[in-house]
């Protein structure tokens, strides 16, 4: 049993935890209270059209790559990606449209012709992003923030020497709103907050690293979507020897003498050395861990926004939409207090919508498009979804028309929705939230579960632990859990 390992989700943390687990020769089992592996990074097929369910930007494929190329194999026989020319399209209410082009310098020449900013000022910010990122890094992204060798080494001095330069006492917005002059301009990094989840009025300006990553480092897209991410680690999991479970929800972690001995599934015990949750932290202790101590302050931390998705199947082809696309609100600010304070939706929500038929043409029917159409919503705190859905959808279908001159809804072919509470059935995440807890204050990369915990035998992996959600994170979770297991 010294070499039996359980992973306990499929997530993409959990099937890169498989693979690195593999890899230090453990026999691996993975259990999976789904039919499928991937957890939010699945897909949708509905008459024709096919969606990417969850996660739609990727940044970072070397994280990705690097799974292959530690297990011996080629990324590309498993795994194709390109690097997008156009990261975003922007679009407001009075006609104004700006392309995000991954070429620096054109995007700055844009933003000049079209809103008057100084090409200086884009600059500046993304080199203050890649400052960021270059001393932070090492870090919060690459290591455990719960071990002491974190602190006391030669990047976490080099780190501590410019403290005052990383964003952590003033917030994202106020930060933005010194970097540039246009107030689009200011709205347009703000966005960055919503990829963990937050609030641009509240998050430390620490957040804004994430522009590094889209544009300096690049935004890429999956030559067979998003979900080939899922179905290419799974795949290599598989050609390793590890074995996956479906439908195999499992019920407790069997603790004996604070060491963690295996899981019980469907009335059965399964045995480990080792096992690793990758299940959202929140309902781990909740379900599967109830009888063991809480760790009552983490799990008493404010949740992240979450999602409300309408997939739909567009019977028209618009030229002047890419692969991401934001219809931005008149009053972001009113839009985060609804989201964080009011927990409800704004009647002009900012509108993402993601069509991956621009890349990959046989995801929607000929002269067709699929939209995964998105807005941030609160997590789950009991509202009236299905009110709120409704009110929603008639707000995000009447900014789409004003904006595009159209009118969209006859287009609708097809039609899938996923909102908070599906979001925690399908995918276990606590109130629905996206990323765990929030990262609204300066301390939340603290307020986030170690990737180890204080039952022997038992590690933690995936966006609801350190260092955070989103696809690149995820997959950095998985490296530092593993890196923390001794080979078998």
């Amino acid at each position: 049993m010294n070499n039996q390992a359980i992973i306990i989700g499929s997530g993409i943390a959990g099937l890169a935890a498989s693979i690195r687990l593999a890899n230090k020769g453990y026999q691996v089992q993975v259990f999976e209270a789904n039919a499928y592996p991937g957890g939010k990074l699945s897909e949708i097929n509905l008459d024709g059209y096919r969606f990417d369910a969850g996660p739609s930007l990727f940044t970072l494929p070397e994280q990705v790559d690097e799974l292959f190329t530690l297990s011996g194999k080629n990324p590309s026989d498993y795994f194709k990606y390109q690097k997008l020319p156009v990261n975003c399209r922007y679009f407001w209410e009075d006609g104004t449209r700006i392309t995000a082009h991954a070429d620096i310098d054109a995007f700055a020449k844009e933003v000049h012709t079209k809103l008057g900013e100084n090409p200086k000022n884009i600059r500046r910010a993304l080199n203050q992003s890649s400052y960021i990122y270059r001393y932070l890094s090492p870090l919060f992204m690459q290591r455990s923030l719960h071990q002491g060798s974190t602190w006391f080494n030669k990047n976490a001095l080099k780190a501590y020497l410019r403290l005052g330069k990383f964003g952590l006492f003033q917030t994202m917005h106020r930060s933005n709103s010194k970097q540039f002059d246009h107030p689009k301009l200011v709205q347009l990094f703000d966005r960055y907050a919503t990829y963990n989840g937050s609030n641009p009025y509240q998050t430390p300006a620490t957040l804004t690293i994430i522009p590094h990553l889209e544009f300096n480092r690049g935004a890429y897209f999956p030559e067979e979507g998003m979900h080939s991410i899922t179905q290419s680690l799974y795949s290599l999991a598989r050609d390793l020897g590890v074995t996956f479970h479906f439908n195999q929800k499992v019920e407790r972690i069997l603790v004996e003498n604070n060491r963690a001995k295996g899981v019980l599934v469907q009335g059965k015990v399964h045995k480990a050395a080792l096992l690793v949750n990758n299940m959202d932290m929140v309902n781990a202790y909740k379900t599967l861990l109830k009888d063991q101590r809480q760790p009552k302050r983490l799990l008493q931390q404010p949740k992240s926004s979450s999602a409300l998705i309408f997939y739909w199947g567009i019977k028209k082809v618009f030229p002047e939409l890419d692969l991401h696309n934001i219809f931005f609100s008149d009053d972001y600010q009113e839009e985060f207090a609804y989201i964080f304070s009011k927990k409800s939706i704004y009647s002009d929500p900012t509108v993402y919508i993601n069509i991956t038929s621009v890349y990959k043409k046989d995801d929607a029917p000929e002269n067709c498009m699929n939209w995964f159409t998105m807005i941030n919503v609160p997590n789950n705190q009991g509202q009236n979804w299905e009110v709120l859905k409704s009110q929603a959808r008639a707000a995000i279908i009447g900014k789409i028309n004003r904006i595009l001159g159209t009118d969209i809804g006859p287009l609708i072919a097809v039609e899938e929705v996923l909102e908070p509470i599906t979001i925690e059935s399908k995918t276990s995440s606590a109130n629905g939230a996206l990323y765990g807890n929030s990262s609204n204050n300066r301390y939340a990369a603290f307020l986030r579960h170690a990737n180890f915990s204080s039952i022997d035998g038992l590690y933690f992996c995936g966006g609801s632990v350190h260092p955070g959600g989103g696809i690149p994170l995820c997959l950095l979770s998985a490296k530092i859990t593993a890196g923390m297991i001794p080979d078998a």
